[in-house]
């Protein structure tokens, strides 16, 4: 171990439980791990196990509803306390019984319900939609809530309190309570805007956050004064409107809660017994601060919670992008935090603590901070983009092959190198080939913007495992079919990428046109005022590094919408990239096509003809990419096993590479 990181390895308090360290699985949804009593199935037992083995101190799960007749959630989607008592705390105890055995302690995360920001599509039972108030839905501002009674109120305390009461008596070391936090419905209760009741739980801001203590004396009450009681909480709301959040350094009227208010909520919450604040900042209306994008910072938190720790007395939990054991060491040693909160980062690796406690931070497999994996996949199996195994440890590990082969793989991308990873695990002899000079495909020229900087970790990752794991790798070399039959191979896997779109614009050259790989990588140099032609994830993330590189950038794309082609975006990075390139101005034109070059000008052409003159020092190619499957298609009637993937087969992500490697290479 590092000599500085020794300090995130030391026992702490929360109330009287001391956890091993001060690292935290932070709580994530546990969609795909529930069976139809609502309980923890064992594929959610494997999956919590898998973390404690990696060495977290503490385990938070995700929401555990704790009724289902005032807002109804369906059977099978969140785990509930409500349905079958015996068959939850069964699950439960075998749960907390095999945590415990790795010396991890692990909480119960209890929620009040979602309220206006739950998906009216996910509405149970033809209940109508609840909040503390009256109030419009996030996602369909048309449609609203019903105030809940008095009488509905106090029976969600009551259940929330014996729900904790069954936590303990399953064995879980505590719950937390979910939340004054993102704007679920128990944050609605605390924020004025949304609270506009009359009776004990409105008014007042000690009347708006009674709802929250009167949850935490009742545990108290029931559970006994020892027993641990966290707390989901958003420092600040970061809300201009509804609907919208504000970025990073915009100056903006706050909507929601704000730092002032927050700190006084704190120590009201504390005097009522919460044992720790599980803080971050953010809430539906501004998604992309609660659930970062690598847009965001790392430990984006930490300045807000700084300002927390000055006025509680129990510890604070921060998470948000907090991988870097470094950032993490520091932020403790400043005051900034007490606990280090993991939660995408142990999906990507489970074992992330006990390689930062062994000093092999090189081996840490990288969050990308893509949300493709964990928050698309909430709904069906909680994932992650680059180990498809997360949710699935029970079954879907790669396993020793009963007969090793020869395999060689053309294209050291994301998805060859997750191939020959796979394979030599599995104990196949691997030669990978690489045309160019370097492993990493497409992830070279993406990952060089300065908010990419985990794209460039999984490339140097991979890199290390291969030479860890004795891959042959065969740089500058293409393998060909001539090559391919020397080798005499059993398996092959094609995995040899996409090349960008590029074709011929008419006119002059008084405007230099070039790719975005090679803006990118510095090859070619845009000029001070450069056209971006396409407005997908390429062109949209190169159009931000060059804004801030302080260039001007002009945005063209042919679709009614940026990012609306290619493979699906979560909206909490989608909605920031977008927020980001207007904060930062970038001039946008959709539904435009560029028709011609002339006079250091752009010319770009609308549905109905008209043309527009865009002043250019260059034109780059964003328009998508094309497969490479040449070689797949020269091997047909060559005998040996051939598969096609990763983006030879289809344009897609990062998570659709690796996955597509994974799934083939644990059946070769």
């Amino acid at each position: 171990m590092k000599e500085e990181h020794k300090i995130l390895f030391e026992p702490m308090r929360i109330g009287s439980l001391e956890l091993k360290n001060r690292f935290c699985m932070s709580p994530m949804g546990d969609g795909g791990l529930v069976g139809p009593d609502g309980e923890f199935t064992p594929d959610a037992i494997e999956y919590f196990v898998a973390r404690a083995k990696g060495g977290v101190g503490l385990i938070t799960t995700g929401i555990c509803v704790v009724e289902d007749e005032i807002e109804g959630v369906g059977r099978g989607l969140v785990p509930c306390t409500a349905f079958n008592v015996p068959v939850f705390i069964r699950q439960a105890a075998q749960l907390c019984e095999r945590v415990h055995a790795y010396d991890t302690k692990i909480f119960l995360q209890l929620t009040a319900g979602g309220g206006r920001i739950n998906n009216p599509q996910w509405s149970m039972k033809g209940k109508s939609m609840i909040s503390a108030s009256e109030n419009p839905n996030r996602w369909r501002p048309d449609i609203f809530t019903r105030a809940l009674t008095t009488e509905e109120v106090k029976t969600l305390i009551k259940r929330m309190v014996i729900s904790a009461g069954m936590a303990k008596a399953a064995g879980f070391d505590g719950v937390e309570i979910h939340a004054v936090h993102e704007g679920y419905l128990m944050d609605q209760f605390a924020t004025e805007m949304f609270n506009k009741r009359t009776d004990e739980y409105g008014g007042s801001l000690e009347n708006r956050l009674r709802f929250a203590t009167e949850v935490v004396q009742g545990i108290k009450r029931v559970c006994g004064k020892e027993f641990p009681v966290s707390l989901r909480f958003s420092t600040k709301h970061m809300m201009k409107n509804l609907g919208h959040g504000a970025v990073p350094g915009e100056e903006f009227r706050e909507l929601g809660r704000d730092m002032e208010e927050s700190l006084e909520a704190a120590k009201i919450l504390e005097t009522a017994g919460y044992d720790a604040f599980d803080a971050d900042v953010g809430c539906y209306d501004a998604h992309y601060w609660s659930h970062p994008p690598m847009y965001l910072g790392k430990g984006v938190y930490l300045p807000f919670n700084e300002q927390l720790k000055k006025v509680v007395h129990v510890p604070v939990i921060t998470a948000g992008r907090m991988d870097d054991p470094d950032l993490a060491a520091e932020a403790v040693r400043k005051g900034q935090t007490d606990f280090i909160g993991l939660g995408r980062p142990t999906l990507a690796d489970p074992e992330i603590v006990n390689k930062i406690r062994a000093g092999k931070t090189a081996d840490i497999r990288p969050c990308m901070s893509c949300h493709d994996g964990c928050f698309e996949h909430m709904g069906t199996l909680i994932s992650c983009a680059v180990r498809p195994q997360t949710g699935r440890e029970r079954t879907y590990g790669p396993g020793r092959a009963a007969n090793c082969k020869k395999v060689v793989i053309a294209g050291g991308g994301v998805g060859g190198m997750e191939t020959a990873r796979v394979c030599a695990i599995r104990g196949h002899d691997v030669d990978l080939f690489e045309r160019g000079p370097q492993l990493g495909g497409n992830l070279i020229p993406a990952g060089q913007p300065s908010f990419k900087e985990n794209d460039r970790k999984l490339v140097a990752w991979y890199s290390k495992q291969l030479q860890d794991l004795g891959v042959n790798v065969h740089l500058n070399t293409e393998l060909t079919r001539p090559l391919i039959t020397l080798l005499h191979p059993d398996t092959v896997v094609v995995a040899t990428g996409s090349v960008p779109k590029v074709f011929v614009i008419p006119g002059d050259d008084s405007v230099p046109v070039m790719t975005a790989a090679e803006v990118l990588e510095q090859k070619k140099d845009p000029g001070h005022r450069a056209v971006i032609l396409g407005g997908g994830l390429v062109g949209c993330e190169l159009a931000l590094a060059l804004l801030q590189e302080g260039k001007e950038t002009v945005i063209c794309e042919m679709l009614p919408d940026i990012l609306s082609s290619g493979a699906k975006m979560n909206f909490c990075n989608k909605d920031m990239l977008t927020d980001l390139l207007h904060y930062h101005r970038a001039e946008i034109h959709t539904g435009v096509k560029v028709t011609k070059i002339c006079k250091g000008s752009v010319v770009a052409a609308d549905e109905q003809g008209i043309e527009t003159a865009i002043e250019a020092d260059s034109l780059i190619f964003a328009a998508g990419f094309t497969p490479r499957r040449e070689l797949f298609e020269e091997l047909q009637s060559e005998p040996y096993d051939i598969h096609l993937i990763g983006d030879a087969r289809k344009v897609q992500n990062i998570m659709a590479a690796v996955w597509d490697a994974y799934e083939v290479s644990r059946n070769i």
